[in-house]
């Protein structure tokens, strides 16, 4: 036999081989494909079958609301009230109900602190389903792949939210896109979101790949090339995830211009995707007093926002110093300027980063004129922004801002950070007159902050004047017409 002929042969037995292998292995993926999608309708006909058991007994339709943290007291809580309540103005034979997992408090304590946050009472109660493993999305079980680890958290917690009660629609309120294809496809619900800050973004994905050190882009990353290349890998291959978990909602609703773009370019879904700003309780500032200051010796710098690490609440205190610095040589300068921090706390993490800001103030000295007021009601935000002269907000790429909203609403001269939402929606020209101030490091946050006090008080009422002339597009009637409307083709599916 020639040296081609026992090619040849070794070449057909080895395919021989490879078939004899290969035939086993299609047969068992296609068992186990088969399994798999057994398993997959076996769950969704008993998530179905407790649907109709729960039909059966109370004969209405129910819709349900994922939001973990619905006690925290921030704007995407305030969010959530005001699309239930809008909903139960609307729809009156339906069941509302809310996944939460905050289990140190009832039912009747959290509309208590809807409330006095937000000034805002539902028309009737609502159900509240209490998650036992909120923890599962808490950042700080995953200390590397934070991203991935709270998406797939997510999917466990969903888990238990659609075993504990089934709903026929759907609504991710919070921005876990990846329970919207458990929903779905194993709860057989109609799935809406409300997006308020897209998980991954193209911005984020510029930060890693320029090598710029964040708070979500430590150094010891930024410094490395290959870090940050492996970096810039997983944040593709995650968006790719996110898009197409995204990618499964019936109806999506973003809270701002920047967000749209983000979602659009990530979930490609443009005809199911409408811009729904969010809810200010602009009505409840109007009452505010709109004079002229005059002479005035004492000014306060106030900032609303949720004590989280994007907020930025370093760079204020840093700016603020830098102020407090140049005023030094002025007769009674430093004495005139005080920064209040105003926010809520979700948990102890946050607790802690408060201790941290505080303990800034004191390594830089301006403890006595830096002020901290936690989960503050909302009687006392008011009398805070009646006081304040300039409202402050520091967060790169804030997907909206409510407390920007709030304080322009109040008739503060608003300072806000030169992207996202306050840069595309929110501190634009109003009829061709200035509505605030944009800055984006703790140098023009003090150039600006001094402007603005130099600013004559004729000067100073103008810009707040048109301020909360333009603020009116944001009120809550605004976001109930607007919700309302984006949400009625997913309601008229409730009817049977």
């Amino acid at each position: 036999m020639s040296g081609h002929d026992q090619l040849v042969y070794c070449l057909c037995e080895l395919t021989r081989l490879l078939w004899k292998l290969l035939l086993p292995l299609l047969f068992l993926c296609v068992l186990l494909i088969a399994v798999l999608v057994l398993l997959v309708l076996a769950v969704r006909f008993w998530l179905q079958s407790n649907r109709n058991a729960r039909w059966a007994r109370e004969g209405r339709p129910a819709v349900a609301f994922f939001h973990p943290y619905c006690n925290a007291g921030g704007g995407g809580e305030r969010v959530l009230w005001c699309a239930i309540r809008a909903l139960q103005n609307r729809y009156a034979d339906i069941n509302f109900v809310v996944y939460t997992g905050d289990l140190g408090v009832t039912g009747p304590q959290i509309l208590d602190g809807a409330r006095r946050r937000f000034n805002i009472v539902l028309p009737r109660p609502v159900q509240f389903v209490f998650l036992r493993h909120r923890l599962l999305v808490e950042p700080g079980l995953f200390p590397h792949f934070t991203l991935l680890g709270q998406s797939v958290g997510s999917i466990f917690l969903g888990w238990e939210a659609l075993t504990e009660f089934v709903p026929d629609l759907y609504i991710d309120s919070m921005g876990y896109a990846f329970t919207l294809p458990l929903f779905r496809y194993l709860g057989g619900c109609s799935v809406g979101t409300y997006v308020h800050y897209p998980t991954i973004s193209t911005d984020m994905l510029s930060v890693v790949r320029e090598r710029n050190p964040r708070f979500n882009n430590p150094d010891y990353i930024s410094n490395s090339l290959f870090l940050s290349a492996f970096k810039v890998v997983y944040y593709c291959m995650f968006a790719l995830l996110y898009g197409m978990a995204g990618s499964c909602s019936d109806l999506i609703m973003v809270n701002s211009s920047w967000t749209l773009d983000h979602i659009l370019s990530l979930w490609r879904a443009p005809n199911r995707t409408t811009v729904v700003y969010p809810p200010c309780d602009v009505s409840a500032f109007l009452d505010l007093p709109l004079e002229e200051e005059g002479n005035r010796k004492f000014y306060s710098i106030i900032s609303i926002g949720q004590f989280r690490p994007e907020k930025d609440h370093r760079l204020q205190i840093r700016a603020f110093k830098r102020v407090l610095d140049r005023k030094r040589d002025c007769t009674g300068g430093k004495e005139t300027l005080k920064l209040v921090l105003i926010g809520g706390c979700r948990n102890q993490e946050d607790e802690d980063r408060v201790l941290m800001l505080r303990g800034l103030c004191q390594e830089l000295g301006i403890a006595d004129r830096v002020e901290f007021k936690l989960n503050v009601p909302f009687d006392e935000l008011k009398r805070e922004l009646a006081e304040a002269t300039i409202g402050l907000h520091t967060m790169w790429n804030e997907h909206f801002g409510i407390g920007v909203v709030e304080c322009m609403a109040a008739g503060k001269v608003i300072l806000a950070h030169k992207s996202g939402g306050p840069k595309l929606d929110i501190v634009v020209p109003f009829e061709g007159g200035q509505t605030g101030f944009l800055a984006d490091d703790e140098y023009s946050y003090a150039e600006a902050i001094e402007r603005i006090l130099a600013l004559s008080p004729t000067s100073r009422l103008q810009i707040r004047r048109n301020a909360r002339q333009s603020v009116a597009r944001f009120s809550d009637e605004e976001f109930e017409a607007c919700f309302l409307a984006a949400m009625e083709p997913l309601m008229g599916t409730l009817e049977r």
